[in-house]
């Protein structure tokens, strides 16, 4: 599977999330290097805290890379629920799942071990 086509599924898979709670505002962040990419996604709707939690424990659940590509090519099909983000949750290196003061941020961060994802962060406040 191309870079390209892997980064459109998460963005894909991200916004379709996000605007199923119907936000007023969505903004996204891509970062690309060759060893990795760090993608922000912001809205602005309430989310309970135990919400935040399943999808940050979803989008860390269990790496399965040598199956990456495969799942890969399922996001955007018509699978469930959370189902959705458990393909999401095989690809990424690390997800972090905040609320914010106006809604929520979830940071994904894909690529090889020297990808520095501290490097790459936008911070909660917005500073």
């Amino acid at each position: 599977m191309r870079r390209q086509d892997i980064i459109l599924n998460l963005l894909s898979e991200m916004s379709s999330y996000i605007l199923s709670g119907d936000p007023q505002r969505m903004v996204i962040s891509l970062h690309q290097e060759e060893s990795g990419l760090h993608l922000c996604i912001l809205d602005s709707n309430d989310h309970s805290d135990e919400e935040v939690e399943r999808l940050e424990k979803t989008l860390n659940s269990q790496k399965r890379p040598e199956l990456a590509g495969y799942y890969g090519a399922m996001t955007g099909h018509d699978l469930l629920g959370s189902s959705r983000m458990d393909l999401l949750g095989w690809q990424v290196k690390h997800a972090d799942v905040s609320k914010t003061d106006s809604g929520i941020k979830i940071d994904l961060w894909m690529g090889g071990d020297e990808f520095e994802s501290q490097k790459f962060s936008i911070p909660k406040s917005g500073k």
